[in-house]
């Protein structure tokens, strides 16, 4: 029986990712701040799918909180089988107007624990052949975002960073990032944005992250939607000036 760890796994993505797995028959780690929500969702996957569900309530934003959820992982015995680093946020607004701690949170958590839990859980992997980590990046990651600058630019390092990672393990090792457009989760409630489009279905994502758990050898890096892929295409042809100024006409805050 396989293990899927989950960060993030208290809402949104993280959360429809939990029951597509257990669906399948994986066993379950799930990882995010609250309990309560974690809990109930473990609660539901067990009595729905009779997996296993472990639940461990941390703030993965915090320094060392990677190294201490790889503490107890191994403690209680699970092994990892695939790894995905969801958690993450963003903030929308101008950088001189951005609060220092929550940047720097938000810098922890979607890029400082994503590459730590990545490089504590992939060496079992690779030793053993087997196993996927799916790292969560963003449509972000393709052009420079005025008004959510720190945000593009962590999920600009964790499309690279998975890129590179994607081409350093072996045969039978998944890496590969997946980059959602506008969805329909908490992400412009906590950011405290407006979307500029249409939200897209969290199930769109869950469908394309299944396709690549399921690809022998799954690209390295994946968007979701027709759309999303055209217009990232898009915004590497056209003068970067351009591509700024149109990504800040839709997130850039008015003065």
């Amino acid at each position: 029986m396989s293990t899927a760890l989950i960060t993030g796994a208290s809402s949104g993505i993280g959360k429809e990712l939990a029951i597509a797995l257990a669906a399948r028959g994986h066993e379950l780690i799930l990882v995010a701040r609250r309990k309560d929500r974690l809990t109930a969702l473990a609660k539901d996957v067990v009595t729905s799918h009779k997996v296993k569900v472990t639940v461990y309530a941390m703030d993965l934003s915090k320094p060392g909180s990677s190294a201490e959820l790889e503490k107890q992982v191994l403690a209680d015995g699970h092994s990892v089988d695939i790894l995905v680093n969801n958690a993450g946020f963003g903030t929308n607004a101008r950088v001189v107007d951005e609060d220092r701690a929550s940047v720097a949170d938000e810098i922890q958590l979607n890029i400082g624990t994503l590459v730590d839990l990545t490089i504590a859980f992939l060496p079992a992997m690779v030793a053993r052949k087997s196993g996927a980590v799916v790292n969560i990046a963003s449509t972000a990651s393709y052009q420079p975002v005025p008004g959510m600058a720190v945000y593009a630019a962590t999920k600009s390092f964790v499309r690279s960073f998975t890129e590179a990672v994607w081409g350093e393990v072996p045969a039978g090792v998944k890496v590969f990032a997946v980059s959602p457009g506008a969805t329909a989760t908490e992400f412009f409630d906590v950011a405290g944005a407006t979307p500029s489009t249409a939200l897209a279905s969290v199930s769109e994502v869950i469908d394309v992250i299944l396709a690549g758990l399921d690809s022998e050898y799954p690209a390295p890096s994946i968007i979701v939607g027709t759309r999303n892929r055209v217009l990232a295409r898009i915004s590497r042809i056209v003068p970067l000036t351009m591509a700024i100024r149109v990504a800040g006409s839709m997130f850039l805050p008015k003065k």
